[in-house]
């Protein structure tokens, strides 16, 4: 699975349940050919993330530009500077769900949460898009064998 070359992604949530975030390298399009196009993520059941996400109903998923290696690792937990909360290591806005959106992301997929499934270690959450933002710009951070990369034109 290693060997899988994945987009980095920080999926993020807030609401009554509070705000949470983590980053996944397993996010996929499920149905892109409607008005609300749905997509689905993966994480951990120890998350902490996970049960504020089902809890919320709501979530964003923030595709990393190769130059914000800093956010996945502090979302991740393994980020070396001493930010106190894992929100401050950028800046942020919301769409339309109120789940906190990367300002300058690749692409932010603003989600309802439709569906959700434990699946083994992982919760695999399926959400139908409320709002899209896509920069003008930009390569996508990579994740591979255990590496960060990027896409060369």
């Amino acid at each position: 699975m290693s060997r899988a070359a994945c987009t980095v992604n920080v999926v993020t949530t807030d609401g009554d349940a509070g705000r949470a975030g983590v980053t996944v390298s397993a996010m996929s399009p499920v149905s892109a050919d409607t008005s609300k196009p749905t997509l689905l993520v993966c994480v951990h059941y120890l998350s902490p993330a996970a049960e504020k996400i089902i809890q919320n109903g709501v979530f964003c998923v923030n595709v990393l530009r190769d130059s914000q290696t800093h956010i996945s690792e502090t979302f991740a937990g393994r980020s070396d500077n001493k930010v106190n909360e894992k929100f401050e290591c950028a800046k942020w806005t919301t769409q339309v769900t109120g789940a906190p959106s990367v300002i300058d992301a690749l692409v932010s997929f603003d989600c309802r949460l439709v569906s959700n499934i434990r699946v083994g270690t992982h919760y695999v959450l399926f959400g139908e898009t409320e709002d899209i933002f896509v920069s003008d710009s930009g390569s996508p951070l990579i994740y591979t064998e255990r590496a960060y990369g990027s896409v060369t034109q």
